[in-house]
């Protein structure tokens, strides 16, 4: 479960031999597979905090100590998560080791201060955040990538669930809700941005407001929380190619700022009830002949 390092001096042996990652600005993700290993050894230190899960399999006997105090030994199975700060060294030994895991690196500067203050722990279920962990895996294997805009609110959620975990006040200052002329222009914004990747700073950054408390505001404006509006907008400006242009879904997806086809197929689904290819197929059916209708009634006069 612990097997991912980003920034900093690593050593874990025998290394996995499938490994997939992902990063954003502020962040990244890593999974891994290991087929049956009679055991592993190491030690890990990253600049980055460090939220690790084990998403299938596990191992007999994990153990560990931290530079921090905390000591560890018992199995390591399906569920289990376990959270390392910044600049925290864990040390390591496993046994009988088979599984999948996958991690989140979030980087410091791009959370709140307190974090560096939490303390690491090992928990055999912890459902927010092995959820978290395991709907980024499927992603990731379905996409080849993950959506910029979802990575960087899941960040800012990581870190306001870890404060609360840890008993830390999570005060919600700043403005209720964007006023609007700033909704105005925060949706103007999108749609400049749409065919790139958005994070919420790039929204957040020109009102002169933090991350969290645009997202408040905006959800609080919008009745709907940024991800939710920007893959409306996407899915918009997708289906206004879909049936004025040839381009493939593939471009399609390029230009709307999309991972993959999957992604954009997800987004279609879930918005409009269908995939691009039938909303073509459906726009065409219905246009051609109300264009054949109109070019009749031109020629009677």
């Amino acid at each position: 479960m612990t097997e991912l390092v980003t920034g900093a001096t690593w050593a874990v042996s025998p290394r996995p031999p499938s490994q997939a990652t992902c990063g954003w600005q502020g962040g990244r993700f890593e999974t891994a597979a290991r087929p049956y290993t009679r055991a592993v050894e190491g030690n890990i230190r990253s600049d980055c905090h460090l939220i690790m899960a084990t998403t299938k399999g596990g191992a007999t006997r994990h153990e560990f100590r931290t530079d921090s105090g905390l000591r560890y030994s018992g199995r390591d199975r399906a569920g289990t998560v376990s959270f390392l700060p910044a600049g925290c060294e864990r040390r390591l030994s496993l046994e009988h080791v088979a599984w999948e895991w996958g991690a989140i690196a979030v980087h410091p500067g791009s959370v709140a201060a307190d974090i560096m203050s939490i303390a690491p722990f090992i928990e055999p279920s912890e459902p927010f955040l092995y959820g978290l962990i395991a709907q980024m895996n499927n992603l990731l294997s379905a996409d080849g990538a993950l959506d910029t805009t979802y990575c960087s609110v899941m960040t800012m959620a990581v870190a306001e669930y870890l404060l609360r975990r840890s008993g830390r006040p999570v005060r919600a200052k700043g403005i209720r809700q964007l006023s609007p002329r700033q909704l105005r222009m925060t949706m103007d914004r999108i749609d400049h941005l749409l065919p790139q990747p958005i994070q919420i700073a790039d929204l957040a950054t020109p009102l002169g407001i933090s991350e969290g408390h645009f997202y408040r505001a905006f959800r609080g404006a919008a009745g709907r929380t940024p991800v939710q509006a920007i893959s409306e907008r996407r899915v918009e400006r997708a289906a206004s190619l879909l049936a004025q242009t040839d381009c493939s879904v593939n471009r399609i997806a390029l230009e709307v700022g999309l991972v993959s086809p999957s992604h954009l197929a997800r987004l279609f689904r879930t918005i409009l009830g269908t995939t691009p290819s039938e909303y073509r197929r459906e726009f065409r059916a219905v246009a051609v002949p109300a264009r054949n209708d109109q070019d009749e009634a031109i020629r009677s006069g």
